[in-house]
């Protein structure tokens, strides 16, 4: 069986695409139906990323605590959202993305330190 930290990881990964879609996808693709249309698709959406983050953070509560998991996931949705943002919504690659990782990276530090 694998570490509960991989699979944790793999599926905040898989929960993560799901949540980027249902929180910035309707931007593109519902942006000229009514926002509640909008709304409705997002939670659908949203539903198979709750079915994968639920257990993930279950899974991963077994070998870390809640603040770790927590700049986990920060770690991984910036990791997702990016991409997303340049190649989906075809936004710019700025040099704030770079900054807001440096940034998280040091979050990573402080809270996963007594592991390292």
């Amino acid at each position: 069986m694998q570490h509960p930290i991989i699979i944790s990881i793999l599926l905040l990964l898989c929960s993560n695409v799901f949540m980027t879609f249902a929180w910035y996808a309707h931007l593109k693709e519902l942006n000229h139906k009514p926002w509640l249309i909008a709304a409705l698709f997002s939670w659908g959406v949203a539903l198979f990323e709750y079915l994968l983050q639920v257990p993930a953070n279950r899974i991963g509560y077994t070998a870390l605590s809640v603040g770790q998991l927590k700049i986990m996931q920060e770690v991984i949705t910036l990791t997702v959202f990016v991409p997303f943002a340049v190649f989906y919504l075809k936004e710019p690659l700025k040099l704030d993305y770079l900054w807001a990782g440096v940034c998280i990276l040091g979050a990573v530090y402080f809270i996963f330190r007594d592991k390292l």
